[in-house]
């Protein structure tokens, strides 16, 4: 009877299969200390390559890894708190709802009070800054360990509990994109819990770090400074406080917890999204008013796409008859579902990775127009997005079918209007 749920063999294989994995095993963290390192110099140029290799042995430090499995430990607790709501996960192949609690948002004030309680006791944030690589190697060794045993422990998982996309008999490739959907230890859900938690307020974390040695070394906190920490801090407390609606993202819903995501979500987005903050601490940069305020308005514009596009995509979701939708033009599948054909989803079919796109750029142009290095994430966001379009093109087509077919008849622009 179970036979029928067990997760197929993957035969469609990303990133190049099993070889392209392996590269990016060492491409991944070798990107994150290439960026830091050329950070750190005066010229701050991409082109220095490659930029001054520090000894092995500065990078580990006991202590700095001892605070950030604190860290997580903290997050961890704060997790496991009965606050918030519990909510249920969508179908899985074998019938079953996995149970969530939304808590995130609550576990951001916790952490706010105890984070300020420590900087009325003396605590000095900069450390984060002065030993900053320590902490990237800190983080990159806690995600190869928990990847290991990520994959160890999907050697003894049911058949019915596998990953859709990483489940190809190839220890390299599953290894990488993770061998189980949703591991968990008891109602630990380990792919969740990373996914928000430690890795995105530690983003938030690390840019006040910035501000706060930016602080010691001049006296107060740049304009440039003031706007990257405003701007990327209400991305992440937009994320916390829309929780619920990452269970219905391809992370959650098709991509299993293995390096990718580990090394993604503790290492990837604290050290990479945090560049411009780090790259502002020893190149300071002059604003303006006027393009201060330039740069404001482009920032509320993507934010408008990007959080507008999402609630209208989450409340059709939930409830198709809300009347904040039910005005919106719809296209009938075969599964029963209806695809949105107007609205924000009829002007391009991811207006969300628009408005992600265009706030990218705003955390950039802080950085001023010199060096390349701070607009390394609007590169890299953009790739990410348009490979992510392509898979959700694919999986949608598979689907869906006729449906997705005449839906990108209708809107024929994926992400950038008129251009692509």
């Amino acid at each position: 009877m179970m036979d029928r749920y067990k997760i197929p063999r993957t035969k469609e294989l990303e990133f190049g299969g099993p070889l392209g994995a392996m590269i990016l095993l060492f491409l991944m963290p070798a990107t994150v200390f290439y960026l830091l390192l050329t950070c750190r110099t005066e010229q701050a140029s991409v082109l220095n390559f490659p930029p001054p290799l520090p000894p092995l042995s500065t990078l580990w430090s006991p202590h700095t890894f001892l605070l950030l499995l604190a860290w997580v430990g903290l997050q961890a607790a704060l997790y496991m708190l009965p606050m918030g709501k519990v909510t249920e996960g969508i179908v899985l192949r074998d019938k079953s709802r996995l149970q969530y609690r939304i808590n995130a948002f609550h576990a951001m004030g916790v952490t706010a009070l105890v984070v300020g309680a420590g900087l009325a006791a003396g605590l000095r944030l900069s450390y984060i800054y002065d030993h900053f690589l320590q902490f990237a190697f800190s983080a990159l060794l806690l995600a190869f360990g928990l990847s290991f045993l990520l994959y160890f422990k999907s050697l003894f998982a049911p058949e019915t509990t596998l990953a859709p996309g990483g489940n190809s008999g190839n220890p390299i490739y599953d290894f990488f994109m993770g061998h189980e959907l949703n591991p968990r230890i008891g109602s630990f859900d380990l792919k969740y819990f990373c996914e928000l938690r430690p890795g995105l307020l530690g983003w938030a974390l690390v840019n006040m770090a910035m501000l706060m040695k930016e602080t010691e070394l001049r006296g107060s906190p740049s304009l440039a400074m003031l706007l990257v920490n405003a701007f990327q801090l209400l991305y992440v407390v937009d994320a916390l406080w829309n929780e619920e609606a990452i269970l219905t993202t391809m992370d959650i819903v098709h991509d299993g917890f293995g390096f990718m995501l580990a090394f993604g979500d503790l290492a990837w987005v604290p050290f990479t999204y945090s560049l411009q903050a780090y790259f502002l601490v020893n190149h300071p940069q002059k604003l303006s008013l006027s393009m201060a305020v330039g740069i404001l308005l482009l920032n509320g514009l993507g934010y408008c796409i990007f959080r507008s596009a999402n609630s209208q995509k989450n409340t059709f979701r939930r409830n198709p008859n809300d009347p904040r939708v039910t005005g919106l033009k719809t296209i009938p599948t075969a599964t029963g579902r209806r695809l949105l054909v107007s609205g924000w989803w009829g002007f391009v079919r991811h207006p969300n990775y628009l408005g992600d796109l265009i706030m990218a750029l705003a955390w950039s142009l802080p950085c001023g127009l010199t060096h390349v290095l701070p607009y390394f994430y609007v590169f890299y966001f953009t790739v990410l997005l348009i490979h992510r379009e392509a898979r959700d093109e694919h999986q949608c087509l598979r689907k869906y079918g006729l449906a997705w077919q005449e839906y990108c008849r209708r809107v024929p622009y994926r992400i950038f209007p008129y251009l692509y």
